[in-house]
C-alpha cells in the first residue's frame, strides 16, 4: 500500500470509577481517566506498522475536552497527528451504542483524514465495553475485519496476525487491506515517550471536529422471566424414600434423546437454535 494511513482509536474512560452506595450514581474523575491497556497496545501496533510501511499513524478519540491529554500523550509517543471528535454528553443511564459510535467515528475519519488503510482498536473498552464497535466500524467503512488479535505485523506489503482461540489454540491470519483490527493487551507495551517529544506535545494544537452520537432507545416488547419458571411437581404418593426420589427425578421415565444437527448453512443452524429455544420456553 502506498502512503498508508493507520488510524488508532483510543477510548477515553475512567478505569477507577466509584459508585455511590446510597444513590447508585457513578462518580468519575477526569484526572484519572485515560486509555485502557488494550488501546495502548493498539497504539504501539499502529506506530510499528506505520514505520514499517512508510505511512502515517493518527490517533483519534471520541471524547469530551478532558481527553486532550490522552491525545498529547499519543503525540509524545510518536503519532504523526491526532484528532478529537467532540460529542455532546449523553445520559449515562442510556446504553452506549456501538453502532452509533462507529458511525460518528467513520464520518469524522473520512471527512478529516480520508480513507484509512488500517484502523486499530482495543478489543473492548474498560467501562461498558462489549467489543462491538470495531465490527460496526468495519461495516461502516466497508472493509475487512479481524477481532481479538494478540499479535500483528506488517512485512513485504502483507499484514499478518495471530488470533487467540479457545482452549489455548491460535489462528494465523493474512488480513487484506483496508481492514479494521482489534487487539488484546498481550505481549506488547506502549513505548516510553522521550522528554523532547513530551515537551513538544504539551503545546501542540489538538484538532477538534464536531460529531453526533445518538443513543438508540431500548424497546421492551414483552415482560417475561429471564428463564422458564420451575415446574410445579405433585408430591409423590410412595412412602418409600427411594421410590419418592425416583419419582421426583424421573430416572426411570422415557426421555427424548438428544438431537444432533450438522449443517453448513448458517440460516438453517439459526432456525434450529430458535426452534429449540421456543420449545424450551426461552422465546
Amino acid at each position: 500500500m502506498a502512503d498508508p494511513l493507520v488510524v488508532v482509536l483510543l477510548r477515553w474512560t475512567d478505569a477507577r470509577a466509584r459508585i455511590d452506595p446510597l444513590s447508585g450514581e457513578v462518580e468519575s474523575d477526569p484526572r484519572g481517566a485515560g486509555p485502557s491497556e488494550a488501546d495502548r497496545c493498539a497504539l504501539e501496533h499502529g506506530l510499528r506498522i506505520a514505520e514499517a510501511a512508510g505511512g502515517r499513524c493518527v490517533a483519534v478519540t471520541l471524547a469530551p475536552e478532558e481527553a486532550t491529554e490522552l491525545l498529547r500523550d499519543a503525540l509524545a509517543c510518536g503519532a504523526d497527528a491526532v484528532l478529537r471528535v467532540a460529542v455532546a454528553p449523553w445520559d449515562p443511564r442510556v446504553p452506549d451504542s456501538g453502532a452509533a459510535t462507529a458511525r460518528a467515528l467513520a464520518t469524522a475519519i473520512r471527512a478529516e483524514l480520508g480513507e484509512p488503510s488500517l484502523v486499530l482498536t482495543g478489543d473492548h473498552s474498560a467501562d461498558r465495553g462489549t467489543g462491538s464497535t470495531p465490527a460496526f466500524l468495519a461495516a461502516e467503512l466497508d472493509c475487512a475485519q479481524a477481532l481479538g488479535l494478540v499479535r500483528l505485523s506488517y512485512a513485504d506489503g502483507e499484514l499478518r496476525a495471530l488470533r487467540r482461540l479457545d482452549r489455548g489454540r491460535r489462528e494465523r491470519l493474512a488480513i487484506p487491506l483496508p481492514a479494521v483490527c482489534s487487539v488484546e493487551p498481550a505481549g506488547l507495551r506502549l513505548r516510553r515517550a522521550s522528554l523532547p517529544s513530551t515537551l513538544a506535545a504539551r503545546t501542540a494544537a489538538i484538532p477538534v471536529v464536531a460529531g453526533t452520537v445518538e443513543a438508540e432507545p431500548v424497546t421492551a416488547h414483552a415482560a417475561r422471566p429471564l428463564r422458564p419458571r420451575a415446574k410445579e411437581l405433585p408430591a409423590p404418593r410412595e412412602a418409600d424414600p427411594r421410590l419418592r426420589l425416583l419419582r421426583l427425578t424421573g430416572a426411570h421415565e422415557e426421555r427424548e434423546p438428544p438431537r444432533v444437527v450438522v449443517t453448513d448453512d448458517p440460516a438453517e443452524a439459526a432456525d434450529e437454535l430458535l426452534d429449540y429455544l421456543r420449545g424450551k420456553g426461552y422465546l
